[in-house]
């Protein structure tokens, strides 16, 4: 097969289009994306070169001999929806700075938005991180909320001047220069951010963070130094939180302004997604698209989704 880098090089979603024609084209390339022109067996892992068949492909081992396709135990699993569909939407879901919506996505698609709401959670199971994320260097910490102001609920809603309590709580950690990772705790207190801190952020490393108390139980595991937003204080010296706070500002306007609404029990693949999209911000369009493909080896049923 010929190389996919010199073919593979769009700017827009037209040249993806124009790229995957059809099905056929479309199969073509995520074999190669995902078996790199050799086969595995999705049920026994067996790399022996199966028998081809008119939809897929036959397991040669004898005590499996299944048939299978190049989605089995995908994300594009038991879809009816072509996969010029699938690619147009991971494209437009990965490149798109604060995503789309899944009415935005129906329509441009011509899907419903049934569909497109779960084409789009399935697309961030693609991106979630598949194995443990441990920052180093130099790491800012800042935890945010979801839920709006006090100021702006009925009176009888209010919760008081800090009104956190039902809110939904995120914790963010970001290298310096580098990836970021963030996850939903259930909140802000130092027995929920202590354990993500240790298991995310290698020991005797920089921890750079507001003066909130929740940080200063694992001051001794790194170099901790705090920055004094009470005082109004944004950066001093060195020490600042502003690359985590600029990524809370970056996900707010998609979770307002995109989706208008993240439930706080689907807020983790909320996160992935846009962590997924920060750690690849240096790359082009293509490149990520291939980049997330190859992680495409993870399901979501609808049954487990909505459960």
């Amino acid at each position: 097969m010929t190389n996919i880098k010199t073919l593979f090089n769009f700017k827009s979603v037209i040249e993806l289009l124009d790229y995957f024609k059809d099905e056929k084209t479309c199969i073509a390339f995520y074999e190669q994306i995902r078996w790199n022109g050799s086969p595995v067996c999705p049920h026994c892992g067996s790399c022996k070169t199966p028998y081809r068949t008119a939809k897929g492909f036959k397991c040669s081992e004898k005590l499996c001999h299944k048939k299978f396709t190049v989605k089995v135990g995908t994300i594009f699993q038991q879809s009816h929806i072509p996969l010029r569909t699938w690619f147009a939407a991971i494209y437009l879901q990965t490149a798109h700075k604060k995503g789309i919506s899944s009415l935005q996505l129906g329509r441009d698609l011509h899907i419903t938005q049934k569909t497109a709401w779960y084409l789009l959670h399935r697309i961030r199971e693609m991106l979630r991180a598949k194995e443990p994320v441990m920052l180093r260097g130099t790491i800012e910490a800042d935890e945010a909320y979801l839920g709006g102001k006090d100021k702006n609920r009925h009176k009888h809603k209010k919760k008081g001047s800090i009104g956190t309590q039902d809110k939904i709580v995120m914790l963010g950690l970001v290298e310096k220069g580098g990836r970021v990772f963030a996850k939903h705790i259930k909140a802000p207190t130092k027995e929920e951010i202590a354990p993500v801190l240790e298991k995310h952020i290698e020991l005797g490393s920089g921890l750079h963070t507001d003066e909130h108390y929740g940080y200063t139980v694992v001051g001794k595991k790194f170099q901790h130094k705090t920055v004094k937003h009470l005082l109004h204080i944004y950066v001093d010296g060195d020490v600042t939180t502003n690359t985590i706070e600029g990524f809370w500002a970056n996900l707010k306007r998609g979770i307002y302004g995109i989706y208008h609404y993240a439930s706080e029990k689907h807020i983790d693949r909320y996160l992935d997604e846009f962590c997924a999209r920060y750690n690849t911000r240096h790359i082009g369009e293509d490149e990520r698209f291939e980049n997330f493909l190859k992680q495409s080896e993870s399901r979501l049923t609808w049954k487990r989704l909505t459960a």
